[in-house]
């Protein structure tokens, strides 16, 4: 069967964040996707195959880290809608049946894909007791971003300090169920992005996520209120990089952003 590698939310190879797609004709057992996984050791690789015509979705979907299975995931989602509409394989939007409800991704002009995710609800906690000190930098806040992103969203001082991040990542595995989001404003927004953010996920073996899409379903209610816009662009600073648009419309949130693929190949296992 073909397996694909497709760098998500950039528009050329080698930067944004790979992630592994697999067309196939129904799910085998979940130890062999699991071993796909980790050979193929990106922060995901997704599993698609198509669904009966006339119900609620198109294509089934999932996604697995090296280690661990995810409820969800936006770059991967990306790539496999990418697959989707260059192989001519789906045309126009596709509605993916997930963990976390029905997720669509639509095709636009320029190229790019938007997604349809729920965003992220929100709770304000004290930033848990080690987590200053496992990341290197002291939070001015923190959130709870609910089941289905499981991370804590901390807010910190300005850009320079994101991007300084080196932080313990032993440490920081006690400190949230999946990891944590660290983000600050953009000092300078005529450089096309309006806020910052570095993504660590221990716990589900990704040391530092290179660019996060669901961590964007949190990030952009959080930065919406602060700066009084529904639409907004985020960098993740990661060493490979990566830029989300993102656009707030209450209880959903659009996640836009281009894919390249970079390797295609036949998986014999």
């Amino acid at each position: 069967m073909r397996i694909r590698i497709v760098d998500a939310f950039t528009d050329r190879p080698f930067a944004g964040n790979p992630a592994g797609v697999l067309l196939l004709d129904a799910f085998p057992d979940d130890d062999w996707l699991q071993n796909v996984a980790m050979e193929v050791s990106h922060a995901e690789t997704a599993f698609a195959h198509r669904l009966p015509e006339g119900g609620e979705a198109d294509w089934a979907l999932r996604w697995f880290t090296p280690v661990a299975e995810v409820a969800m995931c936006g770059h991967a989602t990306l790539a496999t809608a990418h697959v989707l509409h260059s192989t001519g394989a789906h045309l126009g939007p596709v509605r993916f049946a997930t963990r976390s409800g029905v997720l669509v991704a639509t095709p636009g002009e320029d190229g790019s894909i938007t997604l349809d995710f729920p965003t992220a609800p929100l709770t304000p906690v004290e930033v848990p007791a080690g987590v200053a000190q496992a990341l290197g930098a002291e939070p001015l806040v923190a959130f709870d971003t609910g089941p289905n992103v499981g991370d804590l969203l901390v807010e910190l001082t300005d850009e320079k300090t994101v991007h300084a991040l080196s932080p313990d990542l032993a440490a920081l595995g006690a400190c949230s169920e999946r990891g944590i989001i660290a983000t600050a404003r953009a000092e300078d927004p005529t450089r096309g992005y309006d806020f910052v953010s570095r993504c660590f996920f221990p716990n589900i073996g990704i040391d530092e996520d290179p660019v996060t899409g669901s961590a964007h379903t949190a990030l952009a209610p959080f930065w919406s209120e602060r700066l009084a816009r529904a639409e907004l662009t985020g960098l993740q600073a990661s060493p490979r990089s990566g830029r989300v648009r993102t656009q707030l419309r209450g209880d959903r949130t659009l996640l836009s952003g281009g894919a390249v693929t970079v390797i295609e190949g036949e998986l014999l296992a």
